[in-house]
């Protein structure tokens, strides 16, 4: 009988103490302009042995309102949709007649204890009380009772907004205060968090990004003026236009294969000459395939670009190129101990397939391949094949002149230690 009388007597003071302590800790902007919170959970109501109940789960949803930072009031209600009778199996206990729910309404007061310095652990006690009501099986006695409860918990701030709370509550209901615990683990939200940003502008040309371009030039451009390096290739749009020339929408301005930042930071290459050092080879693929240095011509490979056109859809080499492809074998013959890489290239079309084109990339290098090994007699072994698609353009595919250029098979050739042949010269056959 003591809890029937007094659980709203120490609730009321409970709040007493929440309201006072907002004219006394009141601080922070953010509990004044975003007080109130909600709170979504589930978890698990464990009953003391002797009850009729079995331990059961529930879904709990709370209302909060922040008077500051050390103290919080919320309203939570509890819904146990299914609470299994629990079987005794003693005559002198009576079993309910089946199973029941529960639905639990109760008032808290929080006192938070959190650092100032951290406000991301948010350690707190907690205090309530409130009434618990079963549902279509009832208990012996009341069927809505009066309860008081206490407990500990926690959040983990991940903003202003939102946070993770796990709680440990002991409860103490019903006539013959059976004390039971309840565990709950849930998301919280704090509405009114969420504070837009404020862009103010004190006067002055405006370079949002400090890459050296005002937004009025990128705006121009067409860069973005909240990124300094809008086609990520390592230079600053700054950089690329007011320094090197560069394009800063295209990441590779000189199309050799490599990013316009790399040429300039890494390997001290011309962001806008394809080939820096006149070898033949392009930068890009002297340092990705040939393991060469581009900035000296010395070394560089032999290539041969062939503008072979196959029909639609066909990897077969047509007679018409037997003779520039008789030239390769020609070269690799004076050098015994050479050996050639075959890349085949395609262009970009918008319908075009990027899985498509690889394949058949693929299968038009290995077709210039057999035609070299099988017909010129060449050892297999001195020879590989890759397919690029439209991954390495020589050129933007804006014209049907540029997509020629890109519509090619290369032959790179590497002369043996000592081999006679001279690796400066570059051919084109057409």
């Amino acid at each position: 009988m003591f809890l029937k009388k007094h659980f709203a007597v120490v609730f009321m003071a409970l709040l007493f103490i929440g309201v006072f302590a907002h004219n006394v800790f009141a601080e922070g902007d953010l509990f004044e302009t975003a007080p109130w919170s909600a709170s979504l959970g589930i978890g698990e109501l464990k009953f003391e042995g002797d009850e009729e109940i079995e331990d059961g789960w529930l879904i709990s949803g709370r209302l909060g309102y922040d008077f500051n930072p050390r103290w919080t009031v919320e309203g939570e209600f509890n819904w146990m949709p299914v609470l299994h009778a629990r079987k005794f199996g003693d005559p002198r206990r009576s079993d309910l007649h089946g199973d029941t729910w529960g639905v639990r309404l109760t008032g808290n007061v929080l006192m938070h204890l959190r650092n100032v310095e951290d406000l991301r652990w948010d350690p707190y006690l907690i205090a309530g009380a409130g009434v618990v009501h079963w549902g279509d099986a009832p208990l012996p006695g009341e069927q809505t009772e009066l309860l008081g409860l206490g407990g500990i918990g926690m959040f983990y701030h991940f903003s202003d907004e939102w946070a993770v709370r796990a709680e440990a509550q002991g409860i103490v209901a019903g006539r013959d205060t059976e004390v039971n615990t309840l565990y709950t683990v849930g998301a919280n939200w704090r509405w009114g968090a969420a504070v837009p940003p404020d862009y103010s502008v004190s006067g002055g040309i405006q370079d949002s990004d400090g890459d050296g371009l005002t937004d009025a030039r990128e705006a121009e451009i067409g860069t973005d003026p909240f990124n300094p390096d809008t086609d990520g290739d390592g230079l600053s749009d700054g950089e690329e236009v007011n320094v090197y020339g560069t394009d800063p929408l295209n990441p590779d301005t000189d199309y050799d294969g490599l990013l316009d930042g790399a040429e300039v930071h890494t390997h001290k290459t011309d962001p806008l000459d394809s080939d820096t050092d006149d070898g033949g080879v392009r930068d890009g693929h002297e340092v990705i395939e040939d393991g060469t240095n581009p900035l000296d011509p010395s070394d560089d490979l032999l290539l041969y670009t062939l503008n072979i056109e196959f029909d639609y859809d066909k990897a077969d080499v047509r007679s018409q190129y037997f003779a520039d492809l008789d030239v390769v074998v020609k070269v690799l013959r004076r050098d015994d101990g050479a050996t050639a890489r075959i890349e085949g290239h395609a262009d970009k079309r918008p319908k075009s397939s990027k899985k498509y084109n690889q394949r058949l990339s693929e299968r038009r290098a290995n077709a210039v391949l057999d035609y070299i090994a099988d017909v010129g007699g060449i050892e297999e072994s001195r020879l590989t094949s890759a397919g690029y698609g439209f991954d390495r353009p020589l050129a933007p595919n804006d014209t049907e002149e540029n997509m020629q250029k890109n519509r090619r098979t290369e032959v790179y050739i590497r002369p043996s230690e000592g081999g006679e042949l001279d690796v400066r010269e570059s051919f084109e056959v057409e």
